[in-house]
């Protein structure tokens, strides 16, 4: 009965299996969550990607790749030997998917800048800080670069949920904090030199020393959000021992009398909880802030904070030329778009810090909290709805815009005296990415929290066919590389036997455009 007894326990326990999901490249993560037991699973295709067992009890994915955890398997004698690495299960794809389609949407924005198709911008002028503008470009190109608005902030907060995911796993598999260190910093060094052989050694014309489409500021961010992410963890942890020894329970020396009632006196396994807790909640705060101080340094550092010039005209044509602080183009590189001989950064890091950061955020909770799948797609429909809130907030209230007073069309002429971005549909939607406003971010992050909830409610097998998505959502860096090298060189032909010469200056090449 003894040895019947030991099977039993050994085998309850290997049914405990632990799940979570993770977006792109990383490797198993172990959560916190337990599920139900059962005694066999399977995957139900009509799930997206839940596990489901024999009682029909569901476990939820989280975003990426779900694994279990045997604790071991009973012997003869009834001694417990350690069992095979856990197999994984099919990952759920509502990250991967959302990747995807900014890697097709950014594309077409890249396809239409190699050909010469159209100017680069909602408005025939650039989508900079502060830049008079006075006509839409047509509406096919306006359409196409407001979907690709959505890329940038899209790839940078996907990268912040990779970092929590990607650090908890390896914590998981034993790694120091200086090799989770080394290993984002080798990763930021390569992101940083696939930027310079892409972009610098082809368009510098030997003479530029830094150009920054996006990929450097990728790099940075990367690196600051895993060295972020250590350092939350750490500080999280002390914290909340500190917060345990202030507030457990006290064993006195003295003489306690008999009648005392022991239920007020608080447990240390309770008190304990509850540090943990306030621990956690206080630095999702603490991150929550840096996100909003992160995108509001924009508009305070702005030269201008984010108004036309008194002196511009109405018949201005043709973007402003950035203007820096009093610091230099070394400290503006960071903060502001930079256009000098040795440095073209229209992507400065840290103003693209914002969504990184929350994506730091969201790893956490999401990791953290269990929930299941519905519940997480409902979240992202609410965050997603509350930034729409906030991006109309900003038309009406006129504030975080980097745009104030800049747009000078026919309607807004017309109409002078009201809200400029009340004059007109695209008027309301105008906004400035180069470097991105408070007003930019919130739309664009809305609509990548809505398109996350939107592919987290597919079935997988409707997941699996869409065409291209995944593929490209699994290998973005690759595609990345691949496209803009295709594109370039059907460019540079189409242009050579095609080509005829623009009203316009390219910026690249400070030439006629063709």
């Amino acid at each position: 009965m003894g040895h019947d007894n030991a099977v039993e326990e050994t085998a309850n326990s290997i049914q405990e299996t632990q799940f979570t999901t993770i977006p792109d490249d990383v490797e198993p993560v172990y959560s916190e969550a337990s599920v139900s037991r059962s005694e066999t699973t399977q995957i139900d295709s009509t799930s997206n990607g839940h596990t489901r067992g024999e009682n029909n009890d569901v476990t939820p994915p989280r975003y990426g790749t779900t694994y279990g955890r045997a604790n071991g398997s009973p012997t003869e004698n009834g001694t417990v030997e350690e069992t095979p690495k856990p197999t994984p299960s099919p990952r759920a794809l509502a990250p991967d998917l959302l990747r995807g389609l900014l890697m097709v949407l950014q594309a077409i924005d890249h396809c239409s800048v190699s050909q010469g198709a159209w100017r680069h911008g909602v408005a025939l002028e650039s989508e900079q800080d502060g830049t008079i503008v006075n006509e839409w470009s047509h509406p096919v190109p306006w359409t196409a670069r407001m979907l690709t608005h959505l890329c940038a902030p899209g790839f940078m907060f996907l990268l912040g949920m990779g970092v929590v995911y990607f650090g908890r796993s390896r914590s998981k598999l034993g790694w120091s904090s200086w090799q989770m260190v080394r290993h984002f910093a080798v990763r930021a060094f390569v992101l940083a030199a696939i930027n310079e052989l892409l972009f610098t050694l082809p368009f510098g014309r030997g003479r530029l020393l830094i150009l920054n489409i996006i990929l450097l500021a990728l790099a940075v961010n990367y690196l600051l959000a895993g060295l972020l992410w250590l350092a939350t963890n750490a500080s999280e942890r002390g914290l909340s021992t500190l917060l345990e020894g202030l507030y457990a329970p006290i064993e006195d020396e003295v003489e306690q009398p008999l009648l005392q009632d022991e239920t007020r006196r608080p447990s240390t396994k309770s008190v304990s909880a509850w540090a943990t807790r306030c621990s956690w909640h206080a630095h999702n705060g603490i991150l929550l802030a840096i996100t909003i101080l992160s995108i509001a340094c924009n508009q305070w550092l702005s030269p201008h904070h984010g108004h036309c010039s008194l002196e511009a005209s109405v018949g201005y044509s043709g973007p402003t030329p950035p203007k820096g602080t009093s610091l230099g183009p070394w400290f503006d590189f960071w903060f502001l778009v930079v256009q000098t001989k040795w440095v073209i950064s229209p992507f400065p890091p840290l103003a693209w810090l914002s969504p990184a950061i929350l994506g730091l955020l969201y790893g956490r909770v999401v990791l953290s909290r269990g929930w299941k799948a519905y519940t997480i797609n409902a979240s992202n429909v609410l965050v997603g709805v509350f930034l729409m809130l906030l991006f109309v907030l900003t038309r009406l209230l006129h504030f975080g815009n980097l745009s104030e007073d800049s747009l000078r069309m026919s309607e807004q002429i017309a109409s002078r005296g009201r809200n400029q971005y009340l004059v007109s549909f695209r008027s309301f939607f105008y906004i400035v990415k180069y470097p991105p406003s408070f007003s930019y971010m919130t739309f664009t992050m809305s609509i990548n929290f809505l398109l996350l909830a939107f592919f987290g409610t597919l079935p997988e097998y409707v997941a699996r066919r869409i065409p291209t998505l995944l593929t490209f959502g699994q290998s973005a860096l690759f595609f990345y590389i691949v496209h803009l090298m295709l594109y370039s060189g059907m460019g540079k032909f189409a242009k050579a036997w095609f080509g005829q010469e623009l009203d316009y200056i390219d910026p690249m090449t400070e030439k006629q455009a063709i």
